[in-house]
């Protein structure tokens, strides 16, 4: 009888083979399979009731054995995303998911990720400079601090990611809606945005001097203490937008910034006015 409580659990586990965690939960079900079938034994039950009893004690064990074995491919992937501290210059990550992955640290120069699924992965320290991020979702991805010279985003994915004190000359960034992204105390005056809109974007204590905004559109972006000195936002649409500047440099800058033809809310506008700055040839709505 004790082996047709092995050949029952090995029908059970038969799909889920290879996963260490699977593999263990399989020999502790048996161990107290086995001890159970025993007891039933020596309290006087018969083979046939005794097997059934056993079987029957143990429930839903497929649901359990499925949801194991899952969890167990998800760590798994998980710990063959971590390329921390490694050589991986000119790798090609295109297409891949990649989710949680962890590239601190990591030469990752010329490497290739284009659409591929990065939510939620790390950069940090890390040089990236050439690298590809075409059509890539860099959801929640942090990038701080890392060398990205001349790294294409045309059709990526910007939320939530984080570009705060990193190298982005000659970047260029397309094709896009940046949506609660970091580009704090960042040298932003080489970085290439083309057909881009801007939600929730956070340029505080960056330099933007000369970067032209021409007719983009500008939502709930933070400009506080930043470099604007001959920017232009000719013909953009400013709602929601703070240039909050407490040092006469910021508020000299102000003066320069390029206004005409912009289309901005009454609160944009005092925000201004506020600074001493009222923009000519305006449309305040």
């Amino acid at each position: 009888m004790t082996d047709r409580i092995n050949e029952y659990v090995n029908g059970v586990f038969a799909p889920y083979e290879g996963a260490k965690s699977v593999a263990e939960l399989k020999q502790d079900l048996l161990a107290d399979l086995h001890e159970r079938f025993h007891e039933l034994r020596a309290e006087g039950k018969d083979d046939q009731t005794a097997l059934e009893l056993t079987i029957d004690s143990i429930g839903d064990i497929e649901q359990t054995v499925r949801e194991v074995s899952n969890l167990s491919r998800v760590l798994e992937r998980q710990t063959v995303t971590r390329f921390d501290a490694t050589d991986l210059r000119g790798g090609d990550f295109a297409g891949v998911t990649t989710r949680n992955g962890r590239f601190d640290g990591s030469a990752l120069r010329g490497a290739d990720f284009s659409r591929a699924d990065l939510t939620g992965s790390s950069f940090k320290g890390s040089d990236v400079a050439d690298a590809n991020f075409d059509g890539a979702d860099l959801t929640g991805v942090t990038m701080t601090g890392i060398e990205l010279a001349r790294a294409t985003f045309r059709g990526a994915t910007l939320v939530h990611t984080d570009f705060s004190g990193s190298g982005l000359n000659g970047v260029v960034i397309a094709d896009t809606a940046l949506i609660d992204v970091k580009f704090r105390s960042t040298d932003v005056r080489h970085v290439v945005f083309e057909r881009c809109t801007f939600t929730g974007v956070d340029f505080s204590y960056s330099d933007l001097r000369r970067l032209d905004f021409g007719g983009t559109a500008l939502t709930s972006v933070t400009f506080d203490r930043a470099g604007l000195e001959g920017v232009s936002f000719r013909g953009a649409v400013l709602r929601d937008v703070s240039f909050r500047a407490w040092a006469r440099k910021y508020r000299n800058a102000l003066r320069t910034v390029d206004f005409d033809g912009a289309r901005m809310d009454k609160l944009t506008y005092a925000g201004l006015k506020a600074l001493g700055v009222e923009p000519a040839n305006v449309i305040v709505e």
